[in-house]
């Protein structure tokens, strides 16, 4: 077995090598005849080119379906590459969404603030909410205007729609603000159209109660609560919320104040009606007569001598 091996290795590499040099020498042909420049060897190869490549249409599907696959691939490459671009751009886009529409928002709220109405006489002062100071027992928050700006203690806050709180605690460039709903709040309000008197109180809730109300008949829920001034505690006719009521029954205030969103404040600067302590102050209007032709005439001798009598 080994002996019929070797003599068919011993016959078969000659012929290998034979129709290696065969393939070479076949191959260096072509070479030098693809090579040559002359118009016979040119009309042969034309003729061998018309013969042969029509019939190797079937050879050249591999080739084409390769190079499709290669040319795909790169395309889906492309594709693949513009669609992480378009992902980036996209969440860039929505980034600048977000930034536009909170711009949006606070550029509304400061709208808020400036066609609010007020009292002609009071002018305000405007500062942002620096940080919410509030807990479960106590709600403020801090702003950013203080004795610098002129804020006293006492004066009302106020966002785009309605009352929030008053100032309690000054700063030389802070002041902190006692919010509505705070435990330590009372302020005196007016119910209309009744006209009845009442006090919101404070209960660290979004909706206070309503206290020490003259007549509960003649109010309804919906009814419009404002400040009423007295007191001195804030100037009169500040929107302070709605009447409702809870299922229990009691009649509160829906607060019109967005205490969501308190990013800008509203500072009123109040510093009170004149008070007349010395009644020496109060000039009474000259009382003329009907008639001065029948009016006697006073020396300013009579006039004394009447006074001292």
């Amino acid at each position: 077995m080994a002996k019929d091996r070797a003599q068919s290795e011993d016959f078969t590499t000659p012929l290998k090598r034979l129709l290696l040099g065969t393939v070479l020498l076949c191959l260096f042909a072509i070479f030098l005849v693809w090579r040559i420049d002359s118009p016979r060897v040119e009309r042969f190869r034309l003729a061998v080119i018309d013969r042969v490549v029509p019939n190797f249409d079937w050879a050249m599907i591999p080739v084409t379906a390769t190079v499709n696959l290669v040319r795909d691939f790169q395309s889906y490459q492309r594709i693949y590459e513009q669609n992480q671009e378009l992902r980036r751009e996209l969440q860039q886009m929505k980034s600048w969404k977000e930034a536009a529409l909170q711009l949006e928002q606070e550029n509304a709220r400061l709208l808020d603030l400036n066609s609010v109405r007020l009292d002609p006489r009071l002018t305000h002062v405007t500062g942002v909410v620096m940080a919410d100071s509030g807990s479960p027992f106590r709600q403020s928050v801090l702003l950013n205007v203080g004795r610098r700006d002129g804020v006293l203690d006492g004066w009302a806050t106020m966002d785009g729609l309605g009352l929030v709180g008053r100032i309690s605690g000054v700063g030389e460039n802070a002041s902190r603000v006692i919010l509505l709903t705070d435990t330590t709040s009372r302020i005196p309000a007016l119910i209309q159209p009744s006209g009845q008197n009442a006090i919101v109180v404070g209960d660290n809730t979004r909706s206070p109660p309503i206290d020490f109300l003259e007549n509960t008949d003649l109010v309804r829920p919906g009814d419009r609560v404002v400040s009423s001034g007295d007191g001195g505690v804030f100037p009169a006719g500040l929107v302070i919320g709605q009447v409702a009521k809870d299922p229990g029954g009691r009649l509160r205030v829906r607060l019109s104040a967005d205490y969501e969103r308190l990013e800008f404040l509203r500072v009123l600067r109040n510093y009170g009606a004149e008070r007349i302590e010395d009644t020496g102050r109060l000039i009474r209007p000259v009382q003329l007569p009907s008639n001065p032709e029948a009016a006697p005439t006073q020396t300013p001798e009579q006039t004394s001598e009447a006074s001292d009598g």
